[in-house]
């Protein structure tokens, strides 16, 4: 069971009648809407994974989703960049360096700037059709799990301005999946090429990381 919880954040009044949809990363699935009842909650009959919450057509939620999802609105009419779940933005501007190879990877229409191992040039240049296209490029078919991951890297960096070490990754995910799948072992299973810290890195859109793979 996933629910979804939506409040005004100046009153804490709960939103009532208000249509919520999630759209699920693994399959595409999108739910039909479900209105939220007089405690402004939306159910859903849905084992967890990743995706993204809709309140009244605009995105607010991105990341997992289980048990119950708060989000909190100014305005139910207020742009969807302002409430969208994630934590800060990124930091922009290129990190090319003087000898940098760089090359372009095609993202839909548009030829996208990255060094020669896939990393970003610039971080604002992520998207998830990147995250597709750099996947596809590498062999590796995405899961929900995998788009679990990619975000919860992305929501960590905006959060304390540095990439998760594999030990923070571990403590997360043993706590999220269990055990086996959130082990070392179990991710480096996910991104075999480099493991979460350097292959999760780079499909998240952030910069290398030293010391560890």
């Amino acid at each position: 069971m996933i629910s979804v919880k939506v409040s005004m954040k100046a009153t804490r009044e709960p939103l009532k009648r208000t249509p919520v949809v999630l759209k699920f990363d693994a399959d595409g699935v999108v739910t039909p809407p479900v209105l939220t009842d007089r405690d402004g909650v939306a159910r859903f009959d849905r084992q967890p994974g990743s995706g993204r919450v809709l309140v009244s057509g605009l995105q607010r939620y991105d990341g997992r989703l289980a048990g119950e999802i708060p989000i909190e609105l100014w305005s139910i009419l207020q742009p969807e960049q302002d409430s969208k779940g994630g934590p800060g933005e990124l930091p922009s501007g290129s990190n090319a360096y003087p000898g940098m190879s760089t090359r372009r990877l095609q993202v839909g229409a548009q030829a996208v700037l990255v060094d020669s191992e896939g990393y970003l040039v610039d971080p604002q240049d992520w998207s998830e059709d990147f995250a597709r296209a750099l996947a596809a490029e590498e062999g590796l078919a995405l899961t929900g799990e995998h788009w679990e991951l990619i975000r919860y890297l992305r929501a960590y960096y905006a959060r304390h301005s540095v990439q998760a070490s594999v030990r923070d990754m571990i403590a997360h995910f043993r706590e999220v999946w269990g055990r086996e799948r959130g082990s070392n072992r179990g991710l480096h299973r996910l991104f075999p090429r480099g493991g979460p810290q350097k292959q999760g890195n780079r499909l998240a859109g952030l910069l290398r990381t030293k010391g560890e793979h």
